[in-house]
């Protein structure tokens, strides 16, 4: 009886090890991010598969900028450079790395490195009508604890609490329904 007892305890004690190995607290899932008021990274899942519209190098980062399958759409059916306006349901993304260089390829091409941000952006002209019908979000990236956080007032550009923060910089492109990205020939 008493081996009984104490392989029952120790079973018991093994399972409560096993679960509480189990219960460690993790990275939040990336899909529960949201700016206040603003987009929340949901709103873009599945974006790592969506085909690229363009590359692109910002000061000292490099950057692939992507669309979903109505972005890629509008743009081969001529937009914006027709003078259509982008659907609604049409999203971005641009993916921010620093830089660093391909030691083992030939020429030692520069590559992304660690990430640093990704950018959002979609259209619903309902939603966002008081800011070009587009809605904008930041998201941190941080590499130490590979979680994502909303942009913020100190970042640059600064990023309120709401999906217009990259309204002020779009409107240099309004004849272009807001998009600076041209889609690159292949």
């Amino acid at each position: 009886m008493k081996t009984k007892s104490m392989l029952i305890g120790v079973g018991l004690a093994a399972s409560l090890a096993v679960l509480a190995i189990g219960a460690a607290p993790s990275a939040p899932d990336k899909y529960t991010v949201r700016v206040p008021g603003g987009l929340g990274f949901a709103e873009f899942k599945g974006y790592e598969s969506w085909q690229v519209i363009n590359i692109s190098q910002n000061g000292s980062l490099v950057a692939a900028i992507l669309g979903n399958p109505a972005m890629i759409a509008a743009f081969k059916a001529g937009i914006p450079d027709n003078g259509k306006p982008f659907p609604d349901g049409a999203r971005m993304a641009k993916i921010h790395w620093n830089p660093v260089k391909n030691a083992t390829a030939p020429g030692t091409p520069t590559v992304g490195g660690t990430q640093h941000d990704v950018d959002f952006m979609v259209k619903d002209s309902k939603r966002f009508a008081d800011s070009g019908g587009w809605g904008y979000a930041v998201f941190k990236y941080d590499a130490a604890s590979d979680t994502f956080a909303p942009g913020d007032l100190t970042g640059k550009p600064p990023q309120g609490n709401d999906a217009k923060c990259g309204f002020a910089c779009h409107t240099i492109v309004k004849g272009r329904d807001y998009v600076f990205t041209s889609y690159a020939h292949r």
